[in-house]
């Protein structure tokens, strides 16, 4: 068997499509992320502004915004579909419209999460789409259905529209073909995220992978519920889909814990999150005529570990089961290098008007401060490619 070499540390090709200018404004853009000090006073001055209806939407798109967001449109992500597939990087339109709460705001996200699926359709540039089960479905319901409380006429009514629309979105992707990622979110309403997730890939995970359902790591039961997930699937005869990740809401999550006065489900430490990331990623690649799964991951280890268990087991690197996927605007040296040497990769691609992605853009900023060393490392990616094209 051939020696197994991946690079993360390459940054001329990470960085291989940034011109010299657009290489320092990333700089400069991620230095300030990279301060906790300035990336408050930052957050804190874009909700103050907004709340008063200043102007500063311009100077956000221009910034934050054109890092990690795609565009305002689907139309407008189109540039950035082309520079990612040019890599051989597949994008993930993301439509990252959030705090919504009408039954009208509701259809009409139903209404644009099924165009990214008509544009995804019969293109291997944009390879999955994907949508959050609280963009079509009101918090205090889907809480409700969590807790598996009594709903009165009118939850039940909210109930059976959220379904609706779910089965809609999930229904539609199947008749294209094109399969569709069901995001995770807060532990306190996600238990209905994954009833609504499992009921979608028992009817349309039959034969090929369409619907996948999203698990992060960082709580304390989802390696078991994985594997109970995928017990359940074999079981009852269709592919489970699953999307690895590490978590997003931990400080949340913690902190409703502790006012609410319940155990936190989140792990006490990053040690035991990567543990139970790393096995559900050996767990996932022991059961692969089982499971097709997407590892969702910063982290060049788990990264790294997974390319080098594939090699291992003479696993091939386009394996349509296996995939890579990293958000739009970070992790390039994974993405990039990963493409480059043959994987499925993807990128999250964000879109959405200015003033609805504010809260996706403001949580990026607020979350990136807190992964330790993940600024920091960003950071010396850039000035490593800054020195070898002599720009610093």
């Amino acid at each position: 068997m051939s020696e197994f070499k991946l690079d993360f540390l390459d940054t001329e090709t990470a960085f291989a499509d940034k011109s010299d200018s657009e290489l320092k404004e990333k700089y400069r853009l991620f230095r300030m992320l990279n301060s906790p000090l300035l990336n408050a006073i930052g957050t804190r001055s874009a909700k103050f502004a907004l709340s008063l209806g200043l102007p500063v939407e311009g100077l956000i798109k221009s910034t934050i915004f054109e890092q990690f967001c795609g565009g305002e449109t689907i139309e407008e992500c189109e540039p950035a579909v082309q520079k990612l597939g040019a890599a051989r990087i597949g994008a993930i339109l993301d439509y990252s419209v959030e705090g919504k709460a009408t039954e009208k705001d509701f259809d009409a996200t139903k209404n644009e999460i099924i165009k990214t699926i008509d544009r995804a359709k019969n293109d291997p540039l944009v390879p999955f789409a994907v949508f959050k089960v609280t963009g079509v479905a009101p918090l205090g319901t889907l809480e409700r259905m969590s807790a598996k409380r009594k709903l009165d006429g009118k939850s039940q009514a909210k109930c059976e529209r959220i379904h609706s629309r779910v089965h809609e979105i999930c229904e539609y992707a199947f008749r294209r073909g094109q399969p569709v990622f069901i995001d995770a979110e807060e532990s306190w309403i996600q238990d209905a995220i994954d009833r609504l997730a499992t009921e979608m890939m028992e009817k349309y995970n039959i034969e090929h992978p369409i619907v996948y359902n999203t698990i992060q790591l960082y709580r304390k039961d989802r390696l078991q519920f994985l594997r109970e997930s995928r017990r359940q699937a074999y079981a009852n005869g269709y592919i489970l889909g699953a999307k690895l990740v590490r978590g997003a809401y931990m400080e949340k999550e913690r902190g409703r814990a502790a006012q609410m006065g319940y155990e936190s489900p989140i792990h006490e430490d990053k040690a035991s999150t990567d543990e139970d990331y790393d096995l559900a990623l050996d767990y996932c690649l022991k059961h692969l005529d089982e499971v097709a799964f997407v590892a969702g991951t910063h982290n060049e280890k788990s990264a790294h570990r997974l390319a080098s268990r594939m090699h291992s087991l003479g696993i091939a690197r386009d394996h349509p089961y296996i995939n890579f996927s990293q958000l739009y605007g970070m992790s390039d040296n994974l993405s990039y290098v990963l493409a480059k040497n043959g994987y499925n990769v993807s990128k999250y691609v964000p879109y959405g008007p200015v003033g609805d992605a504010i809260p996706y853009l403001i949580r990026r900023a607020q979350e990136n401060t807190s992964v330790t060393g993940q600024m920091s490392r960003e950071l010396d990616l850039i000035s490593k490619e800054l020195k070898r094209r002599k720009l610093a």
